[in-house]
């Protein structure tokens, strides 16, 4: 059941390596923190909020979930996300997940273990946004690439009440699509490069061909020649589908 987690996670090690970051560094992206009971320590994430959210305005709400090994800035950092986040009024946060190789739960998880404390990180830092901000509860949205797009199958699935909709990118995931009967109502965006060296292009069809035989709401963005990171971390453009996709999905609720 590991095979194809293991051997993503190797290659993402040793792969990772594109340029990341867009222009405006880091200094927009605040690092929170909170109690992480479970563990018994604080545990951090990264938090934007645009200068448009105002606390007697329910803003929706972005929660991106990073590929392997990488810091959950990372992703807020991709190429396209803050200046649309700033532009619509958007919060978009960064969980840890534990730890940053923890799998999010999404290849399954023993009680008690790294992958079922990366499912609870990403839903307390969740909690923790809403308490302290003002959030559209029907314009909350889950996204993740590579690790974290698996990540955003299982979450997406596991808490499918809370998502108004779902982004997976080049989702490295092993489970059976026939999971995806238990959320025929959510729009779901998917993105794929045609020579992922990572995620087999032929894994993230079968996905889109069962949302298409059940009749969901879904946009498929397949890059022809696209690789594992370069599609998102660097591609202004997949970035605004997406958020279009999910600004569309937030006006269906």
């Amino acid at each position: 059941m590991r095979t194809l987690p293991l051997r993503v996670a190797v290659l993402l090690a040793l792969g990772l390596t594109a340029a990341w970051a867009q222009t405006g560094g880091t200094a927009r992206v605040r690092t929170r923190s909170y109690f992480f009971t479970e563990v018994g320590r604080n545990s951090d994430y990264k938090l934007f909020v645009s200068s448009r959210y105002q606390t007697q305005v329910p803003a929706p709400l972005i929660v991106a979930l990073h590929p392997f090994a990488t810091s959950p800035e990372r992703i807020l950092l991709y190429q396209g996300l803050l200046g649309l986040a700033e532009e619509r009024g958007y919060l978009a946060v960064a969980p840890t997940g534990f730890d940053t190789r923890a799998w999010y739960a999404s290849e399954g998880s023993a009680p008690g273990s790294g992958g079922e404390l990366s499912e609870r990180d990403v839903m307390n830092v969740l909690a923790a946004v809403r308490e302290q901000y003002t959030v559209d509860p029907n314009r909350i949205y889950l996204m993740g690439h590579s690790m974290g797009g698996g990540g955003t199958w299982h979450l997406g699935i596991k808490y499918r009440d809370v998502w108004a909709a779902l982004a997976p990118v080049a989702p490295a995931i092993s489970s059976s699509p026939d999971a995806l009967e238990a959320i025929i109502d959510m729009p779901v965006i998917v993105v794929q490069g045609t020579a992922d060296p990572s995620v087999d292009v032929a894994i993230t069809r079968r996905w889109v061909a069962k949302m298409q035989e059940l009749g969901m709401t879904y946009e498929y963005v397949e890059v022809p020649g696209g690789d594992h990171t370069a599609i998102i971390s660097r591609s202004p453009e997949t970035m605004r589908k997406i958020f279009d996709f999910f600004d569309q999905a937030g006006k269906a609720r």
